[in-house]
């Protein structure tokens, strides 16, 4: 459901209809996010393309559950609940451990995340606030404190693409109103390996 027109897997013809195939989950399952894009096939595959790439790819370096738990704390920042719903339960699934999820979840709505993160992690997750909600402030010194807390160059990479990659998704769900009825929470692409495969499992 969203505010603005969809196609469904059904009736979707052409362009969409073969994305629609790499996208979707069971039972043709396509979630919301994806389908809002249904009017131009080509913003669809451009975003599929950027989230294979920054969350979903074999050549991340940082821990997948840490990337999610980012996707989570910005999608928590900009008051996004539709993309925090969806994530959590994919971090969920990574942690694979109930109370870890909990304890996430209570420190990043306290605004505690020190508390859960390690010094290094928890510097990362400081970057990702500033740039979410404070970006015209964002100095050569925070990029610094990354580096400093133990990041390499390209690890910093992964999280300004994860962090840039959420805010991007987060108004485009907001902007046009998309819910999480008829979705199946925390599918995702999992086959790092290959980029091209965009399969919702």
């Amino acid at each position: 459901m969203s505010w603005i027109e969809t196609i469904d897997y059904d009736r979707a013809k052409g362009k969409l209809k073969s994305l629609y195939k790499r996208v979707k989950g069971p039972g043709n399952n396509v979630d919301n996010v994806l389908k809002i894009h249904s009017l131009r096939p080509h913003t669809l595959e451009g975003h599929m393309v950027l989230y294979k790439a920054v969350l979903h790819h074999s050549g991340n370096i940082l821990p997948k559950w840490y990337l999610e738990a980012l996707g989570c704390y910005v999608s928590h920042l900009n008051n996004c609940s539709y993309c925090l719903d969806h994530h959590f339960a994919g971090l969920q699934r990574l942690l694979n451990d109930t109370e870890k999820s909990e304890r996430f979840l209570e420190a990043m709505k306290n605004e505690s995340l020190n508390s859960f993160f390690d010094a290094k992690f928890s510097s990362g997750a400081t970057y990702a606030k500033k740039l979410t909600l404070n970006i015209q402030n964002i100095i050569e010194s925070d990029f610094n404190a990354l580096k400093k807390s133990g990041f390499a160059e390209g690890e910093i990479l992964e999280i300004n693409q994860v962090v840039s990659y959420f805010n991007y998704v987060n108004r485009s769900v907001i902007g046009l109103g998309a819910s999480t009825k008829g979705d199946i929470l925390g599918l995702s692409p999992n086959q790092n390996d290959d980029p091209d495969n965009w399969g919702h499992s």
